[in-house]
Order: structure tokens, then sequence, then C-alpha cells
């Protein structure tokens, strides 16, 4: 059964959590912009954005229309009923024994001399990969 039903408590400590992780992420992206080499704090602060944003997104979708979220939706803010948080559990499960060889790959060709901003974009891309077909092949499967 969906747990979709929010008490004033958990309204609150939603808010004051988002205010919190918004703080930190623009304190983190600043300090990024003054002392980081590059453009290494534009980078960060708009990636953080665009997650922000994404979490936003799902966090509106599962309070104004809960019948039209999806499975990943309803799983990864747990307002998912028992099924859908065993397969957000078994993908990261699954995400977690693939990470290791994938870094230790990552590691090898960094050594081998692999530019080290690629191979992190690839690790990273791998990664995400490895947990959303790991999540489709569990919800397929069950």
């Amino acid at each position: 059964m969906s747990t979709t039903k929010y008490t004033a408590r958990r309204k609150v400590l939603v808010v004051l959590f988002l205010m919190g992780i918004t703080i930190l992420i623009l304190g983190l992206g600043l300090l990024l912009q003054a002392r980081g080499p590059g453009n290494m704090g534009t980078g960060f602060l708009q990636g953080a954005g665009v997650g922000l944003l994404a979490s936003l997104v799902v966090l509106w979708r599962i309070t104004r229309h809960p019948e039209r979220a999806t499975t990943f939706e309803r799983a990864f803010s747990q307002t998912g009923d028992e099924r859908e948080d065993a397969l957000l559990t078994h993908a990261f499960a699954t995400l977690g024994l693939v990470a290791i060889p994938l870094t230790g790959v990552a590691a090898v060709a960094m050594g081998l001399g692999a530019e080290v901003p690629m191979v992190l974009f690839f690790l990273l891309v791998a990664q995400v990969m490895v947990f959303a077909v790991a999540f489709v092949v569990n919800a397929r499967r069950g």
C-alpha cells in the first residue's frame, strides 16, 4: 500500500531538509567558484541545480498526482509500497556489487594514461546505467 499521506511533521522535515541541502550546495559551489580550479564551481552549481530541480519535480508529482507517479518516483521518495522499496534496494545492491570492479577498471585506465576527467565521466555514466538497468530488470521480473 502506498504511503501518500503526509503529516505536518513530515512536511516540515522535508522543507527543512531541502533548505539545508540548498544552503550546503550554494556554500560549496561558491567555495569552489572562489578557490577551485577553472570553472569547477560553475559546473558544480549547474549540476546541483539540475539535480535539485529534478528532485522538486518528483516531489511535486508524488504530492499532486500520486496515481501518475512512476515506480521509481514512488520508491525514491519513500512513498511506495513494499515492492517498490524492494526494487530500489535490489537496484542499489546491484550497483554496489558492480561499482568496485568498475572503479578498478577506471583506476587502471587512469594508470595507463587516459584523461582523468574523461575516465571519471565514463565511470559515473556506467554506474548510472548499471543502476537504471538493474531497476528496470528487477521491475520486469517482479
